[in-house]
């Protein structure tokens, strides 16, 4: 899913072509991604684009009629924009939810897959807006009180806490991983247990590792608009590099997995050595199951 650095350079490069552009034509290709039926979407139809907003992980346009469209790219959705008698971007026609036709080009929405998560939703004004807002507080403008108040809410784990959209804005499973790797935490730590001297480490490592990896999109895309926006990049230290060597020290980078998702780790940087249990492969291996690195490096060899 496109987190707070991916939407950041996604806004930008739209910023760039089409606010004060006139919306000329809203072709919705796929029904089931336009979720809310008033007001009609034909509405927005030759209005201006006066800003554009990251709420959260959505993209919100404001129009100068004050109707907003807030658009969820979810784990599959993807912008792409074309000008004027381009060619279309290679699988955009086959998975193209939406369009929207401005005299200067035309930005795409598409999934791939066929679970059907991107969503649009047409808001008549900023108080409808407000009720998209899901509450977390952006990192970069939160105080450090305000990071842990937030951190320590519901008493989550590390994991669990940064991910959560009501405490923090536009971090995911992606980012969660290079974040408390970069601040040498376990993923399952419970929050409320972290010495005030972590949680300051938490709180810097998580905006150096979204501003780093927000100028680095931004360096990758230039000019043009985003092109290959993924969750899983060559770059990253941990996250989606289970069974690789941490850039750090070395070790082999482990996973947690649950549900759709997984959790990606170093123990040696993150828990001290020790292996954190995987729900279902541990159940399966009982006893069997490595309680260290060390222990599980031993098996690997033999």
């Amino acid at each position: 899913m496109p987190e707070l650095p991916d939407i950041t350079v996604y806004i930008e490069a739209l910023e760039r072509r089409v606010v004060g552009k006139i919306l000329e034509r809203v072709e919705i290709l796929d029904l089931f991604v336009l979720r809310t039926a008033r007001p009609p979407i034909d509405s927005i139809a030759g209005h201006a684009v006066r800003e554009l907003r990251r709420l959260g992980k959505r993209i919100a346009f404001g129009f100068d009629d004050g109707k907003w469209l807030v658009l969820h790219l979810m784990v599959a959705g993807r912008l792409q924009w074309n000008d004027p008698g381009a060619k279309p971007v290679k699988g955009a026609g086959r998975n193209a939810l939406a369009r929207f036709h401005f005299s200067n080009g035309t930005l795409t929405l598409t999934e791939a897959g066929t679970k059907h998560r991107a969503s649009l939703h047409l808001l008549a004004d900023e108080s409808d807006l407000a009720a998209h807002d899901r509450g977390g507080i952006d990192v970069f403008a939160a105080t450090a009180e305000e990071f842990r108040s937030a951190l320590v809410a519901g008493n989550h784990t590390l994991k669990r806490a940064l991910t959560d959209p009501t405490l923090f804005s536009g971090i995911g499973n992606a980012y969660s991983d290079e974040i408390l790797h970069a601040a040498g935490l376990s993923p399952v730590t419970l929050a409320a247990r972290l010495t005030p001297a972590q949680v300051t480490d938490l709180n810097e490592a998580t905006k150096r590792v979204l501003r780093e990896w927000t100028e680095r999109l931004r360096r990758e895309t230039g000019d043009d608009f985003p092109a290959h926006v993924t969750a899983f990049r060559p770059e990253m230290a941990v996250h989606g590099k289970f069974g690789q060597r941490c850039p750090v020290c070395g070790t082999v980078v482990q996973r947690i997995r649950y549900a759709d998702n997984e959790v990606n780790y170093c123990p040696r940087c993150q828990t001290g050595g020790k292996m954190l249990a995987d729900r279902s492969l541990s159940r399966l291996l009982n006893k069997d199951w490595p309680k260290t690195i060390e222990e599980w490096e031993d098996r690997r060899r033999s």
